[in-house]
Parts: structure tokens; sequence; C-alpha cells
């Protein structure tokens, strides 16, 4: 045997290693979501009872999703979610990207101070400031159980992220020459940023899309502190009810998770090809 024919044999026996622990890893990545939708379609004592048939002793049904849906009151919390998540995701996008292009076309000290102070705001966590501030716009300011405060808290929270992904893709791959030979042509700075560089910027758009759409629409902690009214309720929130305190219907809540995650599956499968893309394009200058 010469030693092409090893070396051929090495790489097709190193690439079917591969494959096998890729496939064992997406099996156990899996295993627990295809679980949950099995188990959705069964009764309370069938999950409790034959948790990993495929099928309940007492068949498959769609009562958990009925139940569920009038429960949650499922088209009130599916539109709280929708607009908190859009309106956010909308002026993320907005905000961070017009800031991203300040901070790098403007050659100002007061910038990169601003720039470095937001980047450093990036690794204090959520947890150490959630109760004052709570405290503060709770008992001080009453603005609790109102949807456009936790716009305007994603939106700050998530501002220092999405601008430092902008800031990178702005800084390396938009050229300046394409903004001067559009203000040649007589575009304002506002008409050159929303009309040149913005639409350059949609790969970049498109992972802070799909990652703060996931990231609002799921998110259950924040919303749970800032609204506490029954009609306001999100869908990660509206779930909760069917938790009991020593007991809970599993059934449902399996049902809920699935109608919870179908909207972010389906925005993710439209996007995903900009994901890669747009991380690495974010990330490679800063």
């Amino acid at each position: 045997m010469d030693l092409n024919t090893k070396g051929f044999i090495k790489k097709k026996v190193s690439l079917v290693l591969k494959m096998i622990v890729l496939l064992a890893c997406f099996i156990i990545y899996m295993f627990p979501f295809v679980m949950v939708v099995i188990n959705s379609f069964k009764t309370k004592r069938d999950i409790i009872k034959e948790p990993l048939a495929l099928i309940g002793t007492n068949g498959a049904s769609v009562t958990n999703y009925l139940q569920a849906f009038t429960k949650m009151n499922f088209p009130r919390t599916f539109m709280n979610s929708l607009c908190i998540t859009g309106i956010s995701v909308l002026l993320i996008i907005i905000v961070s990207s017009m800031c991203a292009y300040i901070f790098v076309r403007t050659d100002y000290k007061l910038n990169k101070i601003f720039f470095s102070l937001m980047i450093a705001s990036m690794v204090i966590p959520f947890q150490v400031i959630m109760i004052p501030l709570v405290s503060i716009y709770g008992g001080q300011l009453h603005l609790l159980n109102h949807r456009l405060t936790l716009i305007l808290m994603h939106v700050g929270f998530s501002t220092a992220m999405s601008v430092f992904m902008y800031h990178g893709f702005i800084k390396s791959s938009i050229p300046l020459s394409l903004e001067e030979a559009a203000r040649l042509d007589g575009c304002s700075r506002h008409q050159t940023f929303f009309r040149v560089v913005l639409p350059l910027l949609k790969p970049t758009t498109a992972t802070l899309v799909i990652l703060y759409a996931m990231a609002l629409w799921n998110d259950f902690l924040l919303p749970s502190l800032i609204l506490t009214k029954k009609e306001l309720y999100t869908l990660p929130i509206a779930t909760q009810m069917f938790y009991g305190t020593y007991s809970s219907d599993l059934g449902l809540i399996m049902a809920s998770l699935i109608m919870v995650v179908i909207p972010v599956i389906i925005l993710y499968l439209f996007l995903q090809k900009y994901i890669i893309a747009g991380v690495v394009a974010g990330a490679v200058k800063s």
C-alpha cells in the first residue's frame, strides 16, 4: 500500500469519525426539544408514566394546544410579545447603526471615550442592576406596567453590543469613497446614511435581528419585573400560569412552549443565511 492510499484512507476515517461525533452531538442537543414536541400531544398521566414513549396509552391529541391557547389568551399575549419585541428590535437597529456610524466617521476624543464606556458596559450583568432599576422605576417614578418602559429598557440593555458589531462592520467593510460619491451627488449626511450606508449593513442587521428577536421574545426575567398586570403579559410570562405550587400541568406547559418558539423558528429560517456572514464581518475589526 503506497503513501497516497494510506493518506486517502486516513482522511476517510477522520471524516467518518467527525461525522459520527457531530451526529452524536446533534442527537444529544435535539433530544430534549423532540421530547417536548412528542409529550405536548400526550395527557399529563401519560407524560408522567411514559415520558419517552412516542405515543401515550390514550393516543395523540391536540387538546393541550387548544386548552393552552384559551388559558393563555394567546391572541392578546402574542400581540403583546410581537409589539414589544418588534418595536424594541427596530429601535435597537436604528439607534445602534446611527451611533456606530458616528463613532466610526467622526474622529473626536469624546466619541472614543463614549465608545469605550459602551464596550465596558457589556461586562456588567443585568442581575446586578435589576433590583435598583425596578426600585427606581417602580417605587420612585411609577413607570412599571407600561410597554414603553419595557421597550426602552430592552433598547438600553442591547445597544452596546449592537454598536460594537456595527462599528466593526462599518470600519472594515464600508469604504469612505462611497459616502464621498453620494455627497458629491448632493446627498446630505442623513440621506447618505439611510440610502447608502444602511442598506450595506444588511448582514449585520439580519444577525442582530435574529439574536435580539430570539432574546427579547423568550425573555422572562425583565418582563416579569416590569409587567405585573395580566393584560400586559408576554408569552413567556403567560406560560408561568401552568406551573403550580405543588403540581404542574406538563402537557399544557409543553404545548405552550411549542407555540411560543414557533414564530422565532420561522424568523430564523428566513434570515439564517445572513447570520454567519454578519457575525464574522462585525467581529473582524473594531
